[in-house]
């Protein structure tokens, strides 16, 4: 029997009857359940870095889910083959790639910024959290099954009822978001208080008999779906950038000197290193663009390439590394490159008492690449003015929705269901939040329709300079 899994951990929150299919493990079931659900497809509609209309080649929550799904089961196969406690018990790399697939979905529209501006909404009735809204999604916003045996309209969704240790695997912060917090207080990572019961029962499956007191609950899986999005975040994201014109390698190494530095302050905060420097952040960049340059001198184009044939002499003779940013197969490449390498610095670290909440993690080396390339992106791309306008209107859109729904007539404005979960409920809190789980679902585009038929909408592309 694999010591990893446990009889509880198949268990549901709302019983089925006959337990599902004989031929299929009831994480293979998880697995279609979240394939074929709404919530899963909506992240197509949903920023990655640049929104959908601006290109069909950038990445968004979708695409971006695919490929932290396959990374998380790269990682998990990877660790089976080294590990010899998981060459005997080994992870289920099925259930890594479902949480992959869930690890995004409870991001609202617009971003990091509709995040801020729903928990801004919701400050005072629990907070809003892109996390805490995935558990919330699959564990009870979904139609897929509810409690028959519960007349609260609210209290008796189950969600999707996926298995305690699917549910498990998305719980990536072990605290509860405060009921109420200051004005000028940060989004809080956790899960809402209001689910505490669903967070509870699963602790309780898939830690059996075991006290928590004063251990942290994070699953082995997810542990991997979370340094999967850490190294697609911090290799995808710099390619979009690269296709956008965003950012060059000349560009990366001459860029301004602050933003080195608010890179450095967060790596070294990250590796716990406070003499980490922004010259250091630039010796990870020169390193990964010179090593990658010395693999590819082995490449052998075909005969009929003689343009690639002429970028590679180029780039390895002359380190010419814009070449990598320019030419398509040489971004891929690069691409392809971090990846691989960040995979095969992944380790395990075995929880001989619970082995479900053994530790995967990146080794140090890898991690210093890995938050390099990641904050530098976000600091450079994600929070450049071009792309903070377009958020910035985004936010705007977000929190006018907010006001127009929990105005003195706005539940005339939501959706047939969710007017009558409004109406089940006096609590106030409970009130606000079904408003703020139908803006959360929201895509970009179905929420700049939605606010344009309650006020107007004048868009532009972000690529146009200030």
């Amino acid at each position: 029997m694999n010591e990893l899994y446990q009889d509880s951990d198949l268990k549901r929150y709302a019983p089925e009857n006959g337990g599902g299919e004989a031929w299929r493990h009831a994480f293979r079931t998880d697995y279609a359940r979240v394939i074929h659900c709404p919530s899963f497809r909506r992240q197509q509609g949903k920023t990655q870095i640049f929104p959908g209309h601006e290109s069909d080649f950038f990445r968004n929550r979708l695409t971006h889910s695919l490929e932290v799904a396959q990374i998380a089961e790269s990682i998990a196969l990877r660790l089976n083959a080294i590990d010899p406690f998981l060459t005997k018990n080994p992870i289920d790399p099925r259930l890594c790639i479902t949480a992959s697939y869930l690890h995004d979905i409870g991001h609202p529209p617009f971003g990091h910024n509709g995040e801020e501006a729903l928990d801004e909404c919701m400050r005072a009735h629990g907070g809003f959290e892109g996390n805490a809204q995935t558990l919330r999604i699959v564990s009870q916003l979904e139609k897929k099954r509810r409690r028959e045996d519960i007349k609260n309209l609210i209290e008796r969704r189950a969600g999707l009822n996926l298995t305690y240790r699917t549910l498990a695997s998305i719980l990536k912060y072990d605290a509860e978001i405060q009921k109420e917090r200051p004005a000028n207080s940060k989004v809080q990572k956790g899960y809402y208080y209001c689910d505490e019961p669903i967070v509870r029962d699963i602790k309780t499956n898939v830690c059996k008999d075991i006290s928590l007191n004063d251990i942290e609950f994070k699953t082995v899986e997810c542990h991997i779906m979370d340094i999967a999005d850490d190294i697609s975040y911090s290799t995808y994201d710099i390619e979009d950038t690269f296709k956008a014109g965003f950012l060059s390698p000349s560009k990366i190494l001459t860029f301004d000197s602050d933003i080195m530095e608010l890179v450095a302050a967060k790596v070294g905060k990250q590796i716990k290193n406070p003499e980490f420097s922004s010259q250091d952040v630039v010796k990870v960049f020169v390193n990964l663009f010179d090593e990658f340059t010395i693999q590819i001198e082995d490449m052998s184009p075909g005969q009929d390439d003689s343009n690639i044939e002429k970028l590679l002499s180029s780039l390895v003779c002359q380190q010419d590394f814009d070449a990598i940013a320019e030419d398509g197969y040489l971004r891929t490449s690069f691409t392809s490159y971090l990846v691989g390498r960040f995979i095969n610095g992944t380790k395990i670290e075995i929880n001989e008492k619970i082995p479900q909440l053994s530790r995967a993690y990146i080794d140090k080396s890898t991690l210093i690449e890995v938050e390099v390339l990641k904050n530098f992106t976000y600091e450079a791309t994600i929070r450049s003015n071009r792309v903070a306008l377009s958020e910035f209107r985004g936010k705007k859109i977000v929190k006018d929705i907010f006001e127009a729904l929990d105005g003195s007539k706005g539940i005339l404005l939501l959706p047939a269901d969710f007017q009558n979960l409004y109406k089940s409920t006096d609590e106030l809190s409970e009130k606000k939040r079904v408003i703020c789980d139908f803006i959360a679902g929201m895509t970009d585009r179905y929420a700049m329709e939605f606010w344009s038929r309650l006020y107007s909408d004048n868009g532009t592309t972000i690529f146009k300079p200030l």
